[in-house]
């Protein structure tokens, strides 16, 4: 769907138009129809791999740059003056929706935590909404940051 947003305006985006203001206009209408209900995904792998696949395919068209062009992805991010965000967004939103959300309800807290009524599955685990969240913030330290809901305003 961002794609399709993005060849909508394809004219409006490649047009003769100062860098900042082409950025905050891709950022304003195609990041959010990207990144929809984004704090509420759960992560794979693959999924990091697309979305910042996505975000190249962005910027590379922006600047008229053909994949058969050998122009690596470094030199494009340094072309339009960015570095890979969209995942930096997608753990932020996330972040800020946990703690958001955890004060207030017991039942999500339950479903973080893992602590559900039930028989476990016989299968692998499944992918829970943490897991991606674990390796640059541990939930225990975000839950504490998010019940001292004065602190939490400061730092958001």
């Amino acid at each position: 769907m961002a794609k399709k947003i993005f060849q909508d305006k394809k004219k409006l985006f490649i047009g003769k138009m100062n860098l900042e203001l082409k950025k905050r206009i891709i950022k304003c209408l195609v990041w959010s129809v990207a990144l929809c209900a984004a704090e509420m995904w759960t992560l794979t792998q693959a999924d990091s791999d697309r979305i910042e696949t996505l975000e190249m395919w962005i910027w590379r068209r922006m600047e008229k740059i053909s994949w058969m062009d050998k122009v690596t992805n470094e030199d494009v991010l340094k072309k339009v003056n960015e570095s890979k965000n969209m995942l930096n967004v997608i753990r932020q939103r996330k972040r800020k929706w946990i703690g958001h959300v955890l004060p207030h309800d017991e039942f999500l807290q339950e479903i973080f935590e893992g602590r559900m009524k039930g028989r476990p599955t016989r299968r692998r685990k499944r992918i829970q909404l943490l897991d991606d969240l674990a390796d640059w913030k541990d939930y225990a330290s975000l839950k504490r940051e998010a019940e001292d809901r004065s602190m939490w305003k400061i730092r958001q």
